[in-house]
């Protein structure tokens, strides 16, 4: 008989209460890793040894830990799960769109996990044709993940492309439904992106493929209906390992693109989607610095860039002449205003632009452009965005707005008479009134000067502002991303329990336009460490957070975020959540084998320059844990994630365990079935989050706290 790895004979004696109450111990394995006269030892190394059986013995002792270690906590998972749930709108369905002849949207069923997707012919009000119903595909998968876009339908509405992916790993298989039969065709492309574009004779679909070991999309394809995939024609492969492709079409139609990028350049090829096996052209041939957008609207090209302007501008060039020699400004650059988005009408521009942290939209006729305005919105804090507007041909915007008290809402907005309806305000159900709740907007001044925005929400019956409540601060600082002040109808189990939810726009976000997300990375990204903890400091010296109850949240690179200020200030955070943290910053980025690496050397750096790895090295978590006292801690990952692979977070709390000189909780729970973004059932993705706000809502407390309003 075979000796059991010692970590699984640990999962067989769980009936034992010692078993059960003491936190398991990786195996210490050193390896010894030197690059630039510096060595490492990395105990834990051996946990990258994905799904052999002591790797898998370790994760399911730290679940079997947590789950023995929360049982108190399971009637309150419950409770917040029910109420989380209770609040969304069962049945709910979104707002449709025209396409062609047809409107679509989706909607969901009392008790499934999953989407319907369906259209309508000539009128909303039309008989429902469903044309995928997710619920049905998902039957016997753990894990099931697919969409329908307006690029998913053939451009004669009578086939459907979709992609499947059942592991979280976003490896998809890509399947067709004749739309007319019902029928699943028998083409089926595998191990690719799920990114896709048809061209316009409806029988030819361009795809693209990512390298089977580091997952970067790489390679284009494309696909004849009724032809074996295994025959599919190359036509684009990138070669520059920093860069990713991938495949689309201009708003027009008229253009198939693929799109090369990563961090400082882009790259755009154009073909005429009426002839999809003739030649692509390169629009603008790439260059370092030189990031640009492409759309089509009549003879122009219309291209958003940030050439000789950081915040970027948008030009034009003739369809035939894309070459930056032949670029016209349309929209100039604005040192105060990032320019993020434009959306090309016949009659209209509209630019999603961000001022001063805020987004707004920009209405400008083609025809009178001194007639230009902005739509007007009145909240402190809020987000503002185009919503689904395939056609040029009108003169009407769909876009969608929320706030912290206001539910997602959807409106079109005639841009002639600038009259706006509303279409839908997500219903919150479980007697939610937006009078109980109060958003506020803040300015944290960080320790070099600059001022930092916080967007704030609170239940007012709950609040004083005198340091009493418990307080939550979310962040996340990296790639540019900037986490916007939406609706949360999640964190209102948290408010109305007595707690502050807040979000740090920090530096390595582009809330304050290109300079912010400058001045957070690769050099200078410790600058989003600290604007994280000048901003909780500034929020309990205001009264706004308890001193002993201050905690901390963020995901993926916000998990990095954590790790960094929980190595650096572990006195001021009560308690943490990392969600799927990229905590091993230095292993990771020496790693060009794993997905991500050689494209985000220039978000981190690339630490075989010996001035990165020395950078880097100071601050990344894993490298940095420290024989100290650390605040409670839950880290979670998902065992198929492949953005940040599970042993980083796996590394760092065995890490932890080791070192830290505190009795305070550390939990790692691993989900087995799914990857990056957790489960995909909308249900389960609830009892995720209330897994993560009663680990919360017990350090401050107030696990047998009631949420205001109940019985």
């Amino acid at each position: 008989m075979k000796t059991l790895p010692l970590l699984l004979a640990l999962l067989l004696v769980t009936t034992d209460t010692l078993a059960q109450t003491t936190p398991p111990v990786a195996a210490k394995k050193p390896v010894e890793l030197t690059l630039h006269g510096d060595t490492r030892t990395d105990d834990y190394f051996w946990l990258r040894e994905r799904e052999t059986p002591d790797v898998i013995a370790y994760l399911d002792a730290e679940n079997a830990y947590f789950d023995a270690e929360t049982a108190h906590l399971e009637p309150l998972r419950d409770a917040l799960f029910e109420e989380i749930k209770g609040r969304i709108k069962q049945d709910d369905a979104s707002v449709p769109y025209r396409l062609g002849d047809h409107f679509y949207n989706h909607r969901y069923e009392e008790g499934q996990e999953y989407p319907i997707y369906a259209r309508r012919l000539g009128s909303p009000d039309a008989p429902e044709q469903v044309i995928l119903d997710v619920n049905a595909l998902a039957e016997g998968h753990d894990y099931y993940a697919t969409y329908v876009a307006s690029s998913s339908v053939s451009p004669d509405g009578t086939l459907l492309a979709f992609p499947a992916d059942t592991t979280g790993r976003r490896i998809y298989t890509v399947r067709f439904k004749n739309l007319a039969t019902g029928e699943l065709l028998p083409d089926e492309i595998p191990a690719v992106t799920g990114n896709l574009a048809w061209a316009n004779d409806n029988r030819t679909v361009f795809y693209s493929k990512q390298d089977p070991e580091t997952l970067r999309s790489h390679r284009v394809f494309r696909h004849t209906l009724g032809t074996d995939p295994a025959d599919d024609v190359l036509v684009y492969e990138e070669t520059d390992d920093t860069f990713t492709t991938f495949v689309g079409k201009t708003k027009s139609r008229r253009f198939l693109l693929i799109g090369s990028y990563q961090t400082l350049a882009t790259e755009y090829r154009l073909l005429d989607a009426d002839d999809p096996a003739g030649a692509w052209r390169v629009v603008q041939p790439r260059r370092r610095d030189l990031e640009y957008h492409v759309d089509h609207l009549g003879d122009r090209l219309y291209i958003r860039t940030n050439l000789d302007a950081p915040n970027f501008r948008l030009m034009r060039a003739p369809v035939d002449a894309p070459g930056l020699e032949h670029w016209e400004e349309v929209l100039p650059h604005r040192d105060d205003v990032l320019l993020e988005d434009v959306e090309l009408f016949e009659n209209y521009l509209v630019a999603t632009e961000r001022h001063d942290g805020l987004t707004r939209l920009r209405v400008r006729p083609w025809d009178a452009p001194e007639d230009e305005h902005y739509v007007a919105f009145d909240d402190p804090a809020y987000v503002v965005h185009t919503g689904t507007n395939p056609n040029a041909d009108t003169d009407v915007l769909r876009f969608v707005y929320e706030s912290p008290t206001t539910p997602t809402t959807t409106y079109d907005y005639d841009m002639r008479t600038r009259e706006r309806r509303m279409l839908k305000r997500d219903e919150i159900l479980g007697g939610f009134d937006p009078a109980n709740y109060r958003a506020e907007r803040l300015w944290a001044t960080a320790r070099d000067g600059e001022r930092v925005p916080v967007s704030l929400v609170y239940r007012t019956d709950r609040f004083r502002k005198d340091g009493s409540n418990p307080l939550l601060l979310y962040g996340y600082g990296s790639y540019g991303v900037s986490i916007d002040p939406g609706f949360n109808p999640s964190a209102l189990s948290l408010l109305d329990r007595g707690f502050v939810y807040a979000i740090a726009h920090i530096r390595g976000s582009q809330t304050l336009g290109r300079r912010w997300y400058e001045d957070g990375k690769l050099l200078n990204k410790k600058n989003t460490f600290t604007d994280f903890i000048d901003a909780a400091e500034h929020l309990r010296d205001e009264g706004y957070g308890d001193p002993e109850r201050l905690y901390a949240m963020g995901g993926s690179a916000g998990g990095l975020l954590v790790g960094a200020v929980v190595n650096m200030r572990p006195d001021l955070f009560h308690g943490a959540v990392a969600a799927v943290p990229f905590v091993d910053v230095v292993t990771t980025m020496l790693d060009d084998s794993i997905p991500l690496t050689t494209g985000e050397y220039d978000e981190w750096g690339n630490p075989n320059d010996p001035t990165y790895y020395a950078y880097i090295r100071s601050y990344s978590p894993y490298d940095n844990v420290a024989a100290q006292a650390y605040p409670n801690l839950l880290v979670t990952t998902g065992l198929h994630d492949s953005q940040v692979q599970y042993w980083e977070p796996a590394k760092w709390v065995a890490k932890l365990r080791e070192m830290k000189t505190d009795t305070n909780r550390l939990y790692l729970h691993t989900n087995m079935e799914a990857g990056h973004g957790g489960a995909s059932g909308r249900y389960e993705r609830y009892r995720e989050r209330a897994r993560e706000w009663a680990f919360l809502l017990d350090l401050a407390g107030l696990a047998e706290t009631p949420p205001a309003g109940s019985k």
